[in-house]
């Protein structure tokens, strides 16, 4: 430690940049981008603890580190610079991180006699890394978790949905971290529980995850049940024909953890929403954890009684996105080493990188591709090499690109939100009334679609790949300081796919 110790400045600088956040209403930007714990400063330097390689290239990316360095110089008149060191496996006391400081030369001759506990991280380690090389060694498990020697599997969940094997994303974080949190305190820590989003990004992962770190850390006699709606109405029906409701009834009403999963089953189903109804109001009273999955956020269900949707939203909803490519590379990388493959002896990086950027539909999308090609890499004993794979997956690529929303879509959903004609939304009119609501239908398709800025200028009036960019930009950056703004595009996104399944 320095003689200078910047600690009280540190903490300072962090508590206005806290109380800014919390006055926009943006506490949970805060909790998540400023997750950075004081270990140790030099004349010119402070070091803190970050969860991961990806978490300080994020804090970079997005200017949070500028904003706490800027703080930094005007409450000590230097210009100070802050270094990370990334958090491993397990918490450490403050002590043994300085001594990791010592072992990796990044820092000498620290005194520790004084030093205070390290401060346990609230948030989760992020698991991607940014470094140019995928590691081979493999990934770690994110913090606070303590995962019993024996694992022991129940029944009805699956055994390979963890919180260890979820990869965690900036768009995913707060979910899991809010799924934990239940799973250390069920009952008591956000109950119920809605995990909500499309499909194949992980809301089944994460009840899962749930459900075993419960049934691991609580023991064998602890009554827990998943199944999905589906399974939940045909089981009340046969009772209901069969005049078994009070078995029924026992059965689910004297739970201690409920998992149920596709909830927006039960849309025009009176019965079974009463039932369902009942169910919660006895699991609620008794502290039992309920824990839930939608497709969408439960006000955008119709035909659901307001009762139900007012449960279902009594405690904590989180929702779940499509992952950005840093995300998606990570997601490869680990289930990569996990099938016990190298990287990138066995599996290069530009296959990563190919697979990555043609696929951004869902995570089950990227697991079926990547089965695919480790399954030929068993088959001939051989490297897999970059034109291999292209050959090897385009029909699968076709598939899922042809399965993929279009364009029109997104421009005649985004085109009737605005009461404006299909022609306008793809037209050259400069009025106002056209260029936000064309600007968004690019940005959508850009998110949902992943179309390239020329293909989105051909079907958006001719205009130059540069014009596509900006507009999608123009939006990106709006978004982020736009919550009105934030919440229609999500609406629309929502929209789009249920006009696809139509």
């Amino acid at each position: 430690m320095s003689e200078h110790n910047y600690q009280a400045f540190w903490e300072e600088a962090l508590n206005q940049i806290h109380q800014e956040y919390a006055a926009k209403g943006e506490e949970n930007e805060f909790q998540i981008w400023f997750n950075m714990e004081y270990v140790e400063d030099t004349l010119n330097e402070i070091t803190v603890s970050v969860a991961s390689d990806f978490m300080w290239f994020k804090m970079n990316d997005m200017h949070y580190v500028s904003s706490i360095e800027a703080k930094l110089c005007e409450l000590t008149g230097r210009n100070l610079k802050i270094k990370p060191l990334i958090r491993k496996n397990s918490i450490k006391k403050r002590e043994e991180i300085i001594e990791d400081l010592k072992k990796s030369s990044v820092s000498k001759n620290t005194d520790t006699q004084n030093a205070t506990s390290y401060v346990k991280p609230e948030r989760s380690e992020f698991i991607q890394s940014q470094n140019n090389e995928p590691q081979n060694e493999k990934v770690s498990s994110p913090l606070n978790i303590s995962t019993p020697k024996e694992f022991k599997i129940h029944p009805q969940l699956n055994s390979n949905y963890t919180f260890e094997n979820f990869v965690i994303g900036d768009k995913n974080e707060f979910a899991y971290s809010a799924s934990l949190a239940v799973a250390k305190n069920p009952g008591k820590a956000y109950n119920p529980i809605l995990i909500y989003g499309g499909v194949g990004l992980g809301k089944t992962h994460l009840m899962h995850s749930i459900g075993n770190y419960i049934y691991n850390q609580r023991g064998e006699n602890l009554k827990m049940t998943y199944l999905t709606a589906e399974n939940f109405t045909n089981e009340f029906l046969f009772s209901l024909r069969n005049k078994t409701t009070e078995q029924f009834k026992n059965k689910y009403r004297k739970l201690d953890v409920l998992l149920l999963d596709d909830i927006h089953f039960i849309t025009d189903k009176e019965v079974v929403q009463e039932e369902l109804f009942h169910t919660f109001e006895a699991l609620y009273q008794k502290k039992a954890q309920m824990v839930f999955t939608c497709d969408r956020p439960i006000n955008e269900l119709k035909n659901i009684e307001d009762r139900l949707k007012n449960r279902f939203t009594r405690g904590m909803s989180v929702n779940l996105q499509l992952e950005s490519y840093e995300v998606r590379v990570a997601i490869l990388q680990k289930k990569i080493i996990d099938m016990g493959k190298r990287i990138p002896e066995d599996f290069p990086n530009d296959v990563i990188d190919f697979v990555a950027k043609n696929v951004q539909t869902n995570i089950r999308d990227l697991e079926g591709i990547l089965t695919n090609l480790v399954g030929y890499i068993d088959l001939i004993k051989k490297p897999l090499t970059l034109e291999f794979a292209q050959n090897t997956i385009r029909n699968t690529l076709n598939q899922i690109q042809t399965a993929s929303i279009s364009i029109e879509t997104i421009q005649k959903v985004v085109a009737d939100h605005y009461n404006i004609s299909l022609s306008d939304i793809k037209g050259k009119k400069k009025t106002k009334k056209f260029i936000g609501p064309r600007q968004i239908a690019i940005y959508i398709a850009r998110q949902m679609g992943g179309y390239s800025y020329p293909q989105l200028g051909d079907e958006f009036g001719g205009k130059d790949h540069t014009t596509m960019m900006h507009s999608f930009n123009l939006i990106n950056d709006r978004i982020k300081i736009d919550s009105n703004l934030d919440q229609i595009i999500k609406v629309l996104m929502r929209e789009i796919q249920d006009y696809k399944k139509q």
